[in-house]
C-alpha cells in the first residue's frame, strides 16, 4: 500500500510539469517571437474605428461552376475565403505567425511534435450552431481524403487527431524536426459537419454552404456573378485579429470573359478595385476622364513580399525537355532586355531565384552551411551549383541577340540537337515543335516575340489560348508543353515545396510540381527545408534549393517589381499604415463623403 501510494503521489507531483510542455498561447511564430503581446487590441494597420456600410465590387475572369473551393472537381467562385475561417489566422505584417481565430489558444511542447488547440466557446456557425471539435476533426479528415492534392502534401506529416476534451483538438505529428506543423494545422478551414453530413463533400454544388466567416453569399448567378454580405451579428466581430477590419456590407464578383474586357468595364465603373499585373495596361491603359479629374486613383503600394518566380515552365515529362542543356539553350532565345522596353515600358526586373526580392534567395558562392547540405550530392546536381549563384542571360536588347543565339546552337549541338531543312531535329529524329499554352491575352505578345526567336533556331512553335476551365483541366493533368506559371512564394517556406518540387508530386495529378521534377538532391532540399529549426537554418536550405532549380534550367524566368499596382474608384478609404507583405481590402472602408463627391463628379461627366 505504501508503495501504490508514493507512486500515485510522484504522479500527482508529475503533472504540473507535465502540463508545463504545452502552455495554452494567444499566438504562434514559425521562428523567433510574436509581434502582438496577448493583450493586444486590433493589428497596427487595421483602423478599429473604421465605418461598416457600402459596397466594394470585383472583378473575377471566367466562370464558376462550384462553391466549394477545396476539391479538385468544378471551378470554385471567386471570394469564397470570406465564407470559411481557419484555426488560427496570419497578420500582414509578419514574417509567418498566427493569432487566435476560431481556436482561443494553441498549446505545443517544445519540440512541436503536436498540437492542442482549444476552440472558443462563442464561436458559431451561420445557422446559429456552435463550432466544435467534430467540426475540427471532420475538416481534416475530409481535406485530407477528398480534398485538392495540396493538402494530403500538406497534411502527411499529421500522425492522428482526436478530441480530448469538450473544446480542445490534439493533432500529433509523425517524424522529427517539422516545426512548422502547428502552424499548418492552425490555417485548416474548419467546415460544417452537420453541413456536410447532408451535402457530399467531395461533389460540386451551388448550394450556397454554410459558413462561420465575417460573410455570408447573399446571392448566386452561375458562371456570371456571386455577392457576399456582412454577417450582422457576426460571432468573431470582437476579436482582437478582426478588429477594424471587414467593414464592407456587401463585396460583389461579377465574372468577364478576359482582362481586356474586365478593364474596360473597370472604366466604365462597373466595378470598383483593379489590381494590374500588366506594365503597358498600367502605364496607358487607364487613360480616361475619370482618372484625369481624380474619380479613378492609380497607386502603386510598395511591399516586401517574395516575388517567387514567374516563367515558361517546362514539362519535363516531355522527351524533348528532358536535357538539362537543351532547357538552358531555349532560355537564351528569350530577350527579356527587348520585351521590357518595347512592351513593358521598363517596369520591370529580371527574375534569376525562386525566392526573388527576399533574404532566401541564392547570392554569391555557397557558404560552409549551403556546401554541407549539396555536397551529398555534388555528382547529381549541375556543377555550377557549386559556383555563384545563377543570373538570367541578358541579351543586348535588340530583339535578336545573335551571341546568345549562338550560344544556344552550340547547348543544342551538344544534346544532338542540330537543324535539317530549317527544322530543329532531335538524336531520334524527332522535329522540335513545341505548344506554348496560355490563358491571358496579355502574354500572346510577349509569347510572340520568344517564338521569333525560337524560330531562328529551327523550333517550331504555336501559341493556345484557351479559357480558364480548360487551362486549369490540362494544367492538372500535366497536357502541356511550355506554360506560363507562378510558383508563389512566403516568407517563410515550408511542407507547400513538396507539393512544389518533389518526386512524389510530380506523379500527382493536380499537384503543383507543374515542371514534374524528380531529383533526389531536390527532395532531400525541401526536407531541409521542412526541417528547419531556426530562422538562420530556413535560410540556409532555401538558398541551396534556389541553386538547384535555377541551374537545372527548369523556366525561363520572366520579371517582378515590388510594388502593388492597384487602381480604384475615389470612394474608399484606409488606415494610414500600409502592411509590409500586401494589400489588405479587408481594413478599406467605404467613405461616405467620397462617395457623395465620387456620385456627383460621374454625374458631371455624364
Amino acid at each position: 500500500m505504501s508503495r501504490l501510494v508514493l507512486v500515485l503521489t510522484l504522479l500527482f507531483l508529475a503533472l504540473p510539469a507535465m502540463a508545463q510542455d504545452g502552455v495554452p498561447m494567444h499566438g504562434i511564430a514559425m521562428h523567433g517571437d510574436l509581434k502582438y503581446g496577448p493583450d493586444f487590441q486590433h493589428f497596427e494597420y487595421a483602423d478599429p474605428n473604421a465605418p461598416k456600410g457600402g459596397e466594394m465590387r470585383f472583378a473575377a475572369i471566367g466562370g464558376f461552376d462550384s462553391l466549394n473551393p477545396y476539391i479538385l472537381k468544378g471551378e470554385a467562385a471567386a471570394g469564397l475565403a470570406n465564407l470559411f475561417e481557419t484555426l488560427m489566422t496570419s497578420p500582414a505584417d509578419e514574417a509567418f505567425s498566427e493569432y487566435g481565430l476560431i481556436a482561443e489558444s494553441i498549446e505545443t511542447p517544445p519540440d512541436r511534435s503536436w498540437a492542442i488547440f482549444t476552440i472558443r466557446p462563442e464561436a458559431r456557425w451561420h445557422d446559429g450552431e456552435p463550432i466544435t471539435v467534430a467540426d475540427v476533426i471532420f475538416s481534416f479528415t475530409a481535406l485530407r481524403d477528398e480534398g485538392t492534392p495540396f493538402y494530403r502534401y500538406y497534411y502527411r506529416d499529421v500522425a492522428s487527431v482526436e478530441a480530448i476534451g469538450e473544446r480542445r483538438v490534439k493533432f500529433v505529428f509523425a517524424g522529427e524536426g517539422n516545426r512548422e506543423l502547428p502552424l499548418i494545422v492552425g490555417q485548416m478551414p474548419v467546415l460544417p459537419k452537420h453541413y456536410f453530413d447532408a451535402h457530399p463533400f467531395g461533389e460540386t454544388s451551388l448550394d450556397p454552404p454554410i459558413g462561420s466567416g465575417p460573410y455570408r453569399i447573399a446571392t448566386v448567378d452561375p458562371g456570371r456573378s456571386i455577392t457576399y454580405e456582412r454577417v450582422a451579428d457576426y460571432w468573431g466581430a470582437a476579436l482582437p485579429v478582426n478588429r477594424g477590419r471587414y467593414n464592407v456590407d456587401r463585396l460583389v464578383y461579377d465574372y468577364y470573359r478576359d482582362p481586356t474586357i474586365a478593364l474596360e468595364a473597370f472604366k466604365a465603373h462597373e466595378f470598383d478595385i483593379h489590381q494590374e499585373n500588366v506594365a503597358k495596361q498600367w502605364a496607358t491603359g487607364y487613360d480616361s476622364p475619370a482618372l484625369a479629374t481624380g474619380l479613378i486613383v492609380r497607386e502603386e503600394i510598395p511591399n516586401e513580399l517574395p516575388n517567387g518566380m514567374q516563367g515558361y515552365a517546362f514539362n519535363t515529362r516531355l522527351a524533348m525537355f528532358q536535357d538539362r542543356r537543351v532547357r538552358a539553350a531555349l532560355a537564351l532565345a528569350f530577350d527579356f532586355e527587348w520585351i521590357n522596353k518595347n512592351l513593358f515600358f521598363s517596369a520591370y526586373t529580371r527574375t534569376s531565384s525562386y525566392f526573388a526580392n527576399s533574404e532566401l534567395a541564392a547570392t554569391g558562392v555557397p557558404g560552409p552551411a549551403e556546401l554541407a547540405l549539396l555536397e551529398p550530392f555534388r555528382d547529381q546536381v549541375p556543377p555550377e551549383v557549386f559556383g555563384p549563384a545563377y543570373l538570367a542571360p541578358v541579351s543586348d536588347g535588340s530583339g535578336s541577340d545573335r551571341r546568345n543565339l549562338r550560344a544556344a546552337k552550340e547547348l543544342l549541338a551538344a544534346a544532338g540537337w542540330v537543324v535539317k531543312g530549317g527544322v530543329l531535329t532531335g538524336p531520334d529524329g524527332t522535329a522540335m515543335t513545341m505548344e506554348f499554352l496560355i490563358n491571358q491575352p496579355a502574354f500572346e505578345r510577349v509569347t510572340a516575340a520568344y517564338i521569333q526567336n525560337l524560330e531562328r533556331l529551327g523550333v517550331k512553335a504555336t501559341i493556345r489560348q484557351v479559357d480558364s476551365s480548360q487551362y486549369e483541366q490540362r494544367l492538372e493533368q500535366f497536357d502541356f508543353d511550355v506554360d506560363v506559371v507562378v510558383f508563389g512564394q512566403s516568407l517563410s517556406p515550408g511542407n507547400e515545396q513538396r507539393n512544389f518540387w518533389t518526386s512524389t508530386a510530380a506523379g500527382q495529378p493536380g499537384s503543383s510540381n507543374i515542371i514534374g521534377i524528380k531529383d533526389p538532391a531536390v527532395d532531400a532540399l525541401v526536407e531541409a527545408i521542412v526541417a528547419a529549426e531556426d530562422r538562420a537554418a530556413l535560410v540556409t536550405a532555401c538558398r541551396a534549393l534556389d541553386r538547384v532549380l535555377t541551374w537545372s534550367h527548369y523556366v525561363v524566368p520572366h520579371w517582378h517589381n515590388r510594388t502593388s499596382r492597384i487602381a480604384y474608384w475615389n470612394k474608399f478609404s484606409r488606415p494610414p499604415i500600409d502592411p509590409k507583405y500586401g494589400v489588405d481590402l479587408d481594413t478599406w472602408w467605404v467613405e461616405p463623403a467620397k462617395e457623395a463627391t465620387l456620385e456627383a463628379g460621374e454625374q458631371a461627366l455624364r
